[in-house]
């Protein structure tokens, strides 16, 4: 029963790391927000207190059935900060 206990645990507290939203765009210069963007391919950022999105660098990184559309977010010094793209469902029209 400890045993089952401890496991339990484990998996709650593991689970929730998996759910953590990164920085806010808001509290950082745009240059900041497309910069990490950019080097890790795709990030989950806040973009309100009760709102985030997922962006990513490129295409490569939505589903076989997504296309990349730009993305704009608040930041820091800029009100329409263009950080990367969105994954959006359904076919790209512009090819």
């Amino acid at each position: 029963m400890i045993r089952f206990i401890a496991a339990l645990g484990l998996v709650l507290v593991t689970t929730g790391a998996f759910a953590q939203v990164g920085p806010s765009t808001t509290g950082r210069p745009c240059a900041a927000d497309r910069a990490l963007v950019s080097a890790r391919g795709a990030v989950v950022l806040s973009t309100g207190q009760y709102t985030y999105g997922r962006f990513v660098r490129d295409s490569r990184y939505c589903q076989v059935d997504q296309y990349a559309e730009p993305a704009y977010v608040p930041s820091d010094d800029t009100a329409q900060c263009f950080v990367g793209y969105r994954c959006a469902d359904g076919p790209d029209d512009d090819f």
